[in-house]
């Protein structure tokens, strides 16, 4: 097993896929897939097998299958259409990234409908356990690979950028459902893995203690979004990043946590809980 620093933007630390027994669990952007690729040395992978659609995980999807046809993802049933026909995810995240989608992402290309399986959760295939775990997106799975014990968990554990042991979940729209996330991380703590691997980044070998923390940073960064506007929201998590990190963490940091669309995502969860009825309570 071993973990791929992609080098996003020419900067470690901030994406990473994860190699085991020949499979790579979420390949990351397109835009880096020149550096993938090196570190495959021209080896075609086994299977692809995607967390989630958000495109710093599975926008090289698309080119990786073009790359060598006989390659097969899975991925969870609600991400799969998008995968086929990337339109409306394309279309949703360039309401968030504007003309710096080429940038960032690269080219987007759409999969073969015949080179997609998609999965529901429960399944048990290529040494991998599978869990539906919504949350964080509403098409987010996680896998456990039995042999080692580790759970390639996505988003689902969030984001800690070595060395330092800040944690910091993802929260941007459409899909961030706090209750759904913490249930997804009674999933995960169920499994009692021996470790995480965190596409953002690296392994975790703690995880009892730090899903516990996850969930409590989400009821936190919840209740700030709830009670502060985006300016404020925004502006205290920048601080609070560059008070605990060094430069080049904080940096890495920003660049895989974009602060800019951490309250959006929280003020849309309280927007649909407002017009549900819900209580008004992480």
């Amino acid at each position: 097993m071993r973990l791929i620093d992609v080098h996003h933007l020419g900067r470690p630390h901030v994406i990473g896929c994860w190699e085991v027994d020949g499979v790579l669990i979420d390949p990351g952007p397109e835009s880096s897939a020149q550096t993938l690729l090196e570190a495959l040395g021209g080896e075609p992978p086994r299977a692809l097998l995607l967390t989630h659609i958000h495109l710093d995980h599975a926008a090289a999807t698309g080119a990786l299958i073009r790359r060598w046809p006989e390659l097969e993802v899975y991925v969870h049933e609600r991400g799969a259409p998008h995968l086929i026909d990337p339109s409306k995810l394309l279309a949703s995240a360039e309401r968030l990234y504007g003309n710096q989608m080429q940038r960032l992402w690269g080219e987007i290309v759409p999969v073969p409908a015949e080179k997609v399986r998609a999965l529901v959760g429960g399944e048990q295939l290529l040494g991998m356990r599978v869990a539906y775990t919504p949350g964080h997106a509403s098409h987010h799975v996680c896998y456990l690979h039995e042999e080692t014990g580790t759970v390639f968990s996505g988003d689902v554990a969030a984001v800690r950028i070595p060395p330092s042991d800040m944690i910091v979940p993802p929260t941007p729209p459409p899909d961030i459902d706090i209750e759904l996330w913490k249930d997804s991380i009674g999933i995960l703590e169920d499994w009692r893995p021996e470790r995480l691997a965190l596409t953002h980044f690296g392994a975790v070998e703690d995880p009892a203690e730090h899903l516990a923390t996850v969930r409590g940073r989400l009821e936190e960064e919840a209740a700030l979004a709830r009670d502060l506007c985006e300016e404020d929201y925004e502006r205290r998590h920048r601080e609070r990043v560059r008070r605990n990190l060094g430069p080049e963490t904080a940096a890495e940091l920003l660049q895989a946590v974009p602060p800019q669309l951490q309250w959006r995502g929280l003020h849309r969860y309280w927007t649909k809980r407002e017009a549900q009825g819900k209580p008004d309570r992480s």
